[in-house]
């Protein structure tokens, strides 16, 4: 039982990370502006939608994530 949870979480952690460097950042700053961004006026909506999607599913694997690490230690006592 500890061997699948700890499975799980390695699993859950590895994903989080991946979510972590996909993400993109907020703000371009002024570099952005000066470069010209890597937005065209096309493409502003499919990366708002990604990130969206993105976001929602980082926070979902967390939660499951600290609710697990919750149970195993509970499990491991």
């Amino acid at each position: 039982m500890e061997i699948a949870f700890g499975i799980i979480l390695l699993v859950l952690a590895v994903f989080l990370i991946v979510a972590g460097m996909f993400s993109q950042g907020g703000e371009d700053g002024l570099s952005g502006t000066i470069v010209g961004g890597s937005e065209s006026f096309f493409g502003k909506g499919k990366e708002k939608k990604k990130d969206k999607v993105l976001f929602i599913a980082t926070a979902i694997v967390s939660a499951l994530f600290g609710v697990l690490v919750l149970v195993m230690n509970i499990v491991i006592k």
